[in-house]
């Protein structure tokens, strides 16, 4: 089979860990500005380009040199990056996460003839194509996901470590957590109603509402709860809130003497340290989803269960790992000419199919990347 040249726009931790896992089966470029991240991937026999991914110009120019694009940019970025990807006409799988609606570029995915997959990582992202393909298996009524990604070692004050853009992991504890519940559609503050629940081989975590069910709340809208949570190690929630609550969070400029400054920029630059992983240092993922429904004339309840640690082998983050190989998955079956649909694609449109649900939890298998699957009559 013919490759297909494949463009990685951001080479973060993830952006890598998609780069260096594409790079076994066909030609990668990365592009970022970072330096230091390009040269970590040479020895991968991966072509690097040092440039603005956000530049519009520059994208087009690399269109003109690749079959498939992946968005691994920062939120901010990410919706104007997909835009303009795909003016080009260039497919593409994007795991930034962006703010905005991606339904709003769906005529225009259309128009130009692309496939863009948007939210392909672990959640959202996995828990979508598992919730997609059990919605064709049964009557689904509940829906029900925690996800977190934490280190091993708990350190004081916040007990975390991110391996995504600070400003994006702040946005989840000030946004709006946007529910289902009973039919109806609710809205709780983030880091709210919180719960404290045992996780085998972890311990004690919290879970507290965020806004991670995104397309879920469009294309599910028939089911009748859908709820999402993050986990962290308990008390973190408080640490965070105290911050939220002093105005550290936010993006409205402050005068301080002859500066003005956004909180929310200090707050970044101070914690990135903070939150950066150190050379190999242990962490890992745990999500759960729990759905309910009718199968026949049962009621039924299947839960998938995924506990994932750092590579040490490959010197991968989880998260990374979690993330980045969902995100391949998704671009080989582009690849492979197993997907073909056209327009914005949240990822539980490719769980419809068992030949795609089984071949990306095979990839992800194949990477020990294991989701336990469950289930009991309720």
């Amino acid at each position: 089979m013919k490759k297909s040249n494949v463009t990685v726009l951001g080479c973060g931790l993830v952006g890598s860990a998609i780069a260096k896992d594409l790079s076994e089966y066909t030609e990668v470029i990365a592009v970022d500005l970072n330096e230091t991240a390009l040269e970590s991937l040479k020895s991968f026999n991966i072509k690097t380009l040092k440039g603005d991914v956000s530049n519009p110009e520059l994208i087009k120019e690399l269109a003109l040199k690749t079959d498939i694009f992946i968005g691994a940019v920062p939120g901010f970025l990410g919706f104007n990056t997909v835009k303009s990807i795909i003016e080009t006409g260039t497919d593409v799988v994007d795991i930034s996460f962006f703010p905005e609606d991606a339904f709003l570029l769906d005529e225009l995915a259309k128009k130009h003839n692309v496939t863009a997959i948007v939210d392909c990582g672990v959640a959202p992202g996995m828990g979508n194509v598992i919730l997609g393909h059990y919605d064709q298996k049964m009557k689904i009524y509940d829906y029900y996901c925690e996800v977190g990604g934490l280190p091993k070692v708990r350190e004081w004050p916040y007990e975390y470590k991110a391996v995504f853009s600070p400003r994006d992991v702040i946005e989840e504890y000030t946004r709006p957590a946007r529910l289902k519940i009973n039919n109806q559609m609710v809205v709780r503050e983030a880091l709210s109603d919180i719960v404290l629940d045992e996780y085998e081989g972890i311990g004690t975590l919290e879970s507290w509402n965020s806004d991670g069910l995104r397309s879920l709340l469009k294309t599910m809208e028939h089911i009748p709860t859908l709820i999402e949570k993050t986990l962290r190690y308990p008390g973190t929630t408080q640490h965070l809130k105290v911050l939220r609550e002093t105005g550290y969070f936010s993006e409205e400029p402050v005068k301080i003497g002859n500066n003005t400054i956004r909180p929310i920029d200090l707050t970044a630059a101070l914690l990135f340290p903070k939150w950066t992983l150190k050379p190999g240092e242990k962490e890992f993922t745990v999500m759960k989803i729990q759905m309910k429904g009718i199968d026949g004339d049962k009621k039924k309840e299947v839960e998938y269960y995924l506990y994932d640690e750092f590579d040490e082998i490959k010197g991968i983050s989880s998260m990374a790992r979690t993330t980045g190989y969902t995100c391949t998955a998704a671009a080989r079956l582009i690849m492979d000419k197993k997907y073909n649909q056209k327009g914005v694609i949240p990822p539980e449109y490719i769980g419809l199919t068992d030949d795609n649900f089984e071949f990306i939890l095979k990839h992800l298998s194949d990477r020990n990347v294991i989701y336990k699957r469950s289930e009991k009559i309720i």
